[in-house]
């Protein structure tokens, strides 16, 4: 089976998006300054506080975002709102600075997933699904430094099969013990999640630290922030349409060829 040409080009825009340059890049290029440079300007504490922080919002999040949808696939996401909000949470965060991320963050993770899971019905997702609800966290892995990422094979894919290896592992331990499907499972799957995300929370903190950022350069930082997350699960979503359409290995074979540009969005 080929993919037609309209697949195809859905595929190479997706593969655009998952593949471009990540959250930290696109700070770079706004702020001009490489945010790696700016480490040292938090406080010993804040890997640790980052950590805890993403870990407990992702565990409520997914909850919060799937009851404020209704579970009718292909209905268009609202992009547009969800920046608005996540943009109003970051000004108020940039405000307090530091302070404010213990409040901040767990809201702005919430309408991002939010926003995630708007895009994964958009492309036809069940979101009452716990199968769509991980791929839903899954995008939080997504574009971010890690060791998995492999010159020989792209970082999405490479993520993805880091997630699924670390998933197999939770549903295997639940079926040793005895345990019933489902909570413990996510749990341990979350973690595996988190990890990636505190490093993409970090550079926004990093940013938000910068000495006269203030309210209205945090509630940018957000919007950028969304962005790139939206991004990620434009793409994650699009190839996981195509691989119900045509099979996991159709598409991953088919990705891995194409070597899209920016003329593609002109399609």
């Amino acid at each position: 089976m080929i993919l037609d040409s309209n697949d195809i080009c859905d595929l190479e825009k997706a593969k655009w998006l998952l593949e471009n340059p990540g959250f930290a890049a696109k700070l770079t290029d706004f702020f001009g300054t490489p945010i790696e440079k700016s480490f040292a300007m938090l406080p010993e504490t804040w890997k640790d506080k980052v950590g805890v922080i993403t870990h407990s919002a992702l565990s409520k999040a997914v909850a919060t975002a799937v009851n404020t949808l209704n579970n009718q696939p292909c209905i268009k996401s609202s992009n547009m709102l969800h920046k608005i909000a996540v943009g109003v949470t970051g000004g108020v965060g940039g405000f307090f600075g530091l302070a404010g991320l213990t409040i901040e963050l767990p809201i702005s993770t919430t309408i991002m997933l939010r926003s995630i899971v708007d895009i994964a019905r958009s492309e036809g997702e069940l979101i009452t699904s716990t199968e769509a609800q991980l791929a839903c966290m899954e995008v939080f892995a997504f574009g971010g430094r890690t060791d998995i990422d492999d010159n020989h094979e792209s970082a999405y894919f490479a993520a993805r099969a880091a997630l699924a290896s670390s998933l197999a592992k939770a549903t295997e331990y639940i079926a040793e013990k005895g345990l019933v499907e489902g909570s413990p499972a996510l749990v341990r799957f979350i973690i595996q999640i988190s990890e990636r995300f505190s490093i993409q929370v970090s550079e926004k903190v990093v940013s938000q630290a910068i000495p006269a950022i203030g309210a209205a350069a945090g509630a940018i930082i957000n919007t950028l922030f969304i962005d790139h997350f939206q991004d990620m699960a434009r793409g994650h979503f699009t190839v996981r349409r195509l691989e119900r359409k045509y099979g996991n290995e159709m598409v991953k074979s088919t990705y891995q060829i194409l070597e899209p540009s920016k003329d593609i969005w002109r399609k």
